[in-house]
C-alpha cells in the first residue's frame, strides 16, 4: 500500500537528495520542491552561489528526475532577501554577528514550504537535515560533527509536528554511502562550506556592496587599539570583525597574540586584547524562542556556536529575554545565536544581546 503523499525540501547537495530517496525506497509519494532564493540579477549573490542558486536548482532537478518524481521550483527571492540577506547586512553593519542560517530557518525553509505543501495535499515536509525529532521534541542529530540543531531552534514550533529528518539518525559516512548505493547524480557533490550567498567567503566585501546598493553610508576607517587604548594600527571598516577574531588583524605592533575583544562601528574603533578579556561568563539572550514548555528559571546548557560546546548554565527568563550565568567562560558576540539544550534536547534559543 502506497505511504502519505509528502514534500522533499531539496537544496541541490547530497543530503536533502539522499533524505527524498530514502522516502521514495520506503514508498512514500514524494514531491521534490527546491527555493530559488536569488533573482536572475544575482541580488543576493552571485549565479554560482552555493545552495539553492541557478545550479543547485538543477542539481535537484536531475535528481528528482533519477528518482522518477515531481518536481516544483518555488521562487523565495524577495522573501529571502528581505528576511535574511537585509539581517545580515544590518547586522554587521551595527557590529553584531549574524547567523543567516538561522534566519532562514526561522522565515524561509519550513513555513513557506509547509504553504505549498498543503497546497497539494501533502502536511509533511522532508529536510536533510542532521537533527532528530522524538516524541514531538528537536534533538541533536547523532553525528556531533554535522549536527544542525543549533541551526533550527529558530524554526516555527507550530511546524515541528509536520517535519522529517530522515538523516538524524545518521552519520555523513553513512548518508554518503546511501547515496552511492542510491546512484543518485549528485553523489559525489562537495560540501558547500560558506554562507549561500556568500560564496568566496567575503563577508565584508559583500555588507560593503549591499550597503552602496541600499545607499547606505559604509563603515567607516579607524583605529585599532588595545585596552588601554593604544593604537596598534588601522582599519578599513569595523565590518570585517568579529569579537573573538584573532586573523586578519594586519600588521599590528605587537609580538602578542591578539583577539578583537569588542568592536564600535560608530566610532570606528576595533579594541583587541588577550583571549580572557572577550570572554564572558555572563550572557543576555534577547527575542527568545521556545521549542518546549517555557519556563521562568531553569539550570542547562547554553551553545553560542555551531560545533561549539554546550556550557552549563543558570538561566533566568523574563517574557522574551533571558539571564544566563555560564559556569566557564566563553568568547561570545552580540548577533550569535545561543541555544539552550537539556541533554541533547533543543528548549529555546535567541540571539545574543
Amino acid at each position: 500500500m502506497e505511504k502519505e503523499l509528502v514534500v522533499a525540501a531539496l537544496s541541490g547537495g547530497v543530503d536533502s537528495a539522499t533524505a527524498a530517496a530514502l522516502l521514495v525506497e520506503q514508498g512514500y509519494q514524494v514531491v521534490g520542491m527546491t527555493m530559488r532564493l536569488y533573482d536572475a540579477r544575482g541580488t543576493a549573490a552571485a549565479s554560482g552561489g552555493r545552495c539553492c542558486g541557478p545550479r543547485d536548482v538543477e542539481d535537484a532537478r536531475a535528481v528528482c528526475a533519477h528518482l522518477g518524481i515531481p518536481f516544483y521550483v518555488i521562487d523565495l527571492a524577495p522573501e529571502f532577501a528581505a528576511a535574511v540577506v537585509e539581517d545580515f547586512v544590518e547586522a554587521y553593519l551595527a557590529g553584531e554577528t549574524p547567523n543567516p542560517c538561522v534566519k532562514c530557518n526561522q522565515h524561509i525553509k519550513f513555513t513557506p514550504l509547509l504553504e505549498r505543501a498543503r497546497a497539494i495535499g501533502a502536511d509533511v515536509l522532508v529536510t536533510g537535515h542532521y537533527a532528530q525529532i522524538v516524541d514531538g521534541e528537536l534533538r541533536r542529530g547523532v553525528d556531533a560533527n554535522k549536527d544542525q540543531s543549533y541551526f533550527l531552534f529558530s524554526m516555527p514550533a507550530q511546524e515541528l509536528p509536520h517535519v522529517r529528518f530522515p538523516l538524524g539518525g545518521m552519520t555523513k559516512d553513512e548518508v554518503r554511502a546511501q547515496a552511492l548505493r542510491l546512484g543518485l547524480p549528485n553523489a559525489n557533490k562537495d560540501e558547500s562550506q560558506e554562507i549561500c550567498f556568500v560564496p568566496d567567503g567575503d563577508y565584508a566585501g559583500f555588507v560593503s556592496a549591499q550597503a552602496l546598493r541600499r545607499g547606505k553610508p559604509l563603515p567607516i576607517a579607524g583605529n585599532i587599539v588595545d585596552e588601554q587604548g593604544t593604537v596598534l594600527g588601522r582599519h578599513d571598516g569595523a565590518h570585517r570583525f568579529t569579537i573573538g577574531q584573532h586573523r586578519g588583524l594586519g600588521n599590528l605592533t605587537t609580538k602578542d597574540k591578539l583577539y578583537v575583544t569588542s568592536v564600535d562601528p560608530a566610532r570606528g574603533e576595533v579594541r583587541v586584547g588577550a583571549k580572557s578579556a572577550a570572554e564572558r561568563t555572563n550572557l543576555a539572550i534577547r527575542d527568545l524562542r521556545w521549542l518546549s514548555a517555557p519556563r521562568t528559571a531553569l539550570s542547562a546548557a547554553v551553545q553560542v556556536r555551531h560545533r561549539g560546546t554546550a556550557i552549563p548554565a543558570e538561566i533566568t527568563v523574563e517574557n522574551s529575554r533571558a539571564t544566563v550565568q555560564l559556569r566557564e567562560p566563553t568568547v561570545a558576540a552580540p548577533g550569535q545565536a545561543a541555544v539552550i539544550y537539556d541533554g541533547d534536547r533543543v528548549l529555546a534559543g535567541g540571539w545574543l544581546a
